[in-house]
Order: C-alpha cells, then sequence, then structure tokens
C-alpha cells in the first residue's frame, strides 16, 4: 500500500458512491466502536447512508458507558437485513476472527491486528500499530477532518485502552495520534468511562479466581467455571497482572460452549501471541500479541483431549499446556 496518507485515504473513498448505504460490522471493544466512529465521519456526506454494527452481546460495563456516554448507535447484527447494504466496511478485525464476518463479503478492512491474509478490494492492517485507532486519526488527519469532541474522546480512549497507557506495543505512530486527539478530547468523560469497569455481578468470579488460583514461578493460572461474559477473563487477568511478583496471567472459562482463554504477560518474556496458538492452535483458533492473547476451544473438540467438566484435570491440563511452551522463567 502507498505510504502517503493522502494517497490511503484517496483509496478509501474509492471504494464508495453517493448512493451507497454502508455497513461496518465491528466486534465491539473500545478500538472497534472508536474506529467505527471515525469511518462513519470519514463517510459522512460522501454516501447514502452508514451503520455501525456489532456482531457480539455488549456487556461490559464501560464499553455500556463509553457507547452510551458518546452517544454511539449501534445495531446488533442480528437485526441487520443484509441485502439493505451495498457496501461492507470491517475495522479492528480480519474476516477470519468470527464466522460472522464471513456472511457480509468486506469492501474495506483496516486493523492493527497480526494479518490473516485478509482479502478485500480496501486493505490496511498494520500489525505494528497499537490501535486501530491510530490509523483511523490518520485518516482524519488527511482528510483535515477535525474530529468533534465525542470523536476525539472515543478514539483517544481507544489508543490509551489498547496500548494499556503505551505499556503494551506501541509505535511513534500511537503516540502522535494521541497528542493530536488530546487537545480535542473530553477528558472527564474519559474518567467516567473508566469508572465504569466493574458490576455486583462481576464480583462473584473475583471470589472464585482468588479461591481456586495457582502460582506457578511467576505463572498464575484461575478457571472460573461458566462466565456470563468471557471480558470477566480478561478483567481478571489484567488484575492478577497489578502483583508485582507475577509475569504470566493466564484466566479461562466457558461460554458458549467454549473454553475461552486469556493471556497476559508483563511483555519482557515469551510473546503471549505465540504462546497461545502453540499451546490451543492445533485443537482450537488462538493468537494474539506480544503480552496479551486469546483462545478459544469448542467442547466438541475439548472433550477430545481432557475431561473438561472436571475443573480440577481442566485447569492441570491447561497449566501443562502453557508451561511447555512459556517456559518457567
Amino acid at each position: 500500500m502507498p505510504r502517503s496518507a493522502a494517497e490511503k485515504l484517496r483509496r478509501f473513498y474509492d471504494q464508495f458512491e453517493g448512493e451507497d448505504n454502508v455497513l461496518i460490522l465491528i466486534n465491539a471493544d473500545p478500538d472497534a466502536i472508536a474506529s467505527a466512529m471515525a469511518v462513519k465521519r470519514l463517510l459522512w456526506r460522501k454516501v447514502s447512508g452508514v451503520t455501525i454494527s456489532n456482531i457480539n452481546i455488549i456487556k461490559r460495563p464501560d464499553n455500556i458507558a463509553m457507547i452510551s456516554l458518546l452517544g454511539v448507535d449501534l445495531v446488533p447484527v442480528k437485526d441487520i437485513v443484509k441485502d439493505s447494504f451495498t457496501r461492507f466496511v470491517i475495522v479492528d478485525s480480519q474476516p477470519e476472527h468470527n464466522e460472522i464476518f464471513s456472511e457480509y463479503p468486506p469492501n474495506v478492512i483496516i486493523d492493527h491486528h497480526p494479518d490473516t491474509g485478509a482479502s478485500a478490494p480496501f486493505v490496511d492492517i498494520r500489525p505494528k500499530y497499537g490501535a486501530t485507532a491510530s490509523i483511523m486519526t490518520e485518516y482524519l488527519r488527511a482528510a483535515k477532518i477535525k474530529p468533534s469532541s465525542k470523536l476525539a474522546t472515543g478514539l483517544f480512549y481507544a489508543i490509551k485502552t489498547d496500548t494499556d497507557n503505551f505499556v503494551r506495543q506501541t509505535l511513534i505512530e500511537d503516540i502522535r495520534a494521541f497528542q493530536f486527539l488530546y487537545r480535542h478530547s473530553n477528558l472527564h468523560l474519559i474518567h467516567k468511562i473508566e469508572q465504569s469497569e466493574l458490576t455486583l455481578d462481576f464480583l462473584k468470579y473475583f471470589k472464585i479466581a482468588l479461591a481456586n488460583k495457582r502460582i506457578r514461578k511467576g505463572h498464575i493460572f484461575a478457571y472460573l467455571g461458566p462466565v456470563v461474559n468471557p471480558d470477566i477473563c480478561v478483567i481478571i487477568a489484567d488484575f492478577f497482572m497489578k502483583i508485582s511478583s507475577v509475569n504470566w496471567s493466564i484466566v479461562s472459562g466457558l461460554y458458549r460452549k467454549k473454553l475461552v482463554l486469556v493471556f497476559r504477560n508483563d511483555g519482557l518474556r515469551r510473546d503471549a501471541g505465540k504462546v497461545a496458538k502453540l499451546s490451543f492452535g492445533q485443537i482450537g483458533s488462538a493468537g494474539g500479541h506480544k503480552s496479551m492473547a486469546r483462545a478459544e476451544i469448542p467442547f466438541t473438540d475439548l472433550k477430545k483431549v481432557v475431561e473438561y467438566k472436571d475443573d480440577k484435570k481442566l485447569l492441570r491440563w491447561i497449566i501443562n499446556k502453557v508451561e511447555k511452551k512459556a517456559g518457567k522463567k
């Protein structure tokens, strides 16, 4: 792809015509939501209409707060009438990340996750970037669009979240985008979103995690059993990384007939994405970044390798699989 931001913007706009009705598909999290907001702003008055659709059920309190406070209008994918749209855009994801995406052949893909070989008339995938929001900020600047306070706030919060305040993988481009957005953001809104991380229902999972945790030379493992939302695995994995002696956190739970495993590490040792893929990629989907990763294994495949209904056996199996790949240092 040409290096010029203006040239990328031109090629992006070439994918659309004035009568198009555009559907933006996202697996909703802060980066995806903000990036979709940016695409919608870029296409304002250039197409007939733009709809943002979430393929996932949004339950995390901070994501719900972000959507409400920034006034984002989302339509669940189950309510989408596919034939009413002429163009499809995927941001902060790629078709291989979820089978629902395959039902909507994309005209545009913009993402910062590792390239899966995704194909579309327009593809802009930059795995070294800390957030897709940083890429979208470059598009806005190339279009000479001054973002509204809510759009800037969303993009600013997305970069802040996906880079973990620039602790995770980050480029100078992420920092430049962050600095630009800072001037236009509402920091009070960001603080309010950040303070909306938990609900009372989530607290019981902390009790389970603390009671059942296993610590082995800097690695902490916790199995939560059935969860109402896999995001609780993320919250607890991040929580355990705040312990000074922990350099790896692996938290798992059962959700919608799948075992979901969330990986976090300090970014100083083995690559979390590679460890997830080496450990579980042969029996499920797995991957991610250096300090954060995820794996999902359907029950139909899981039961072939472990007695997953026995909590102790399942946790022991997870520990053995991970430690073989991550090492014990």
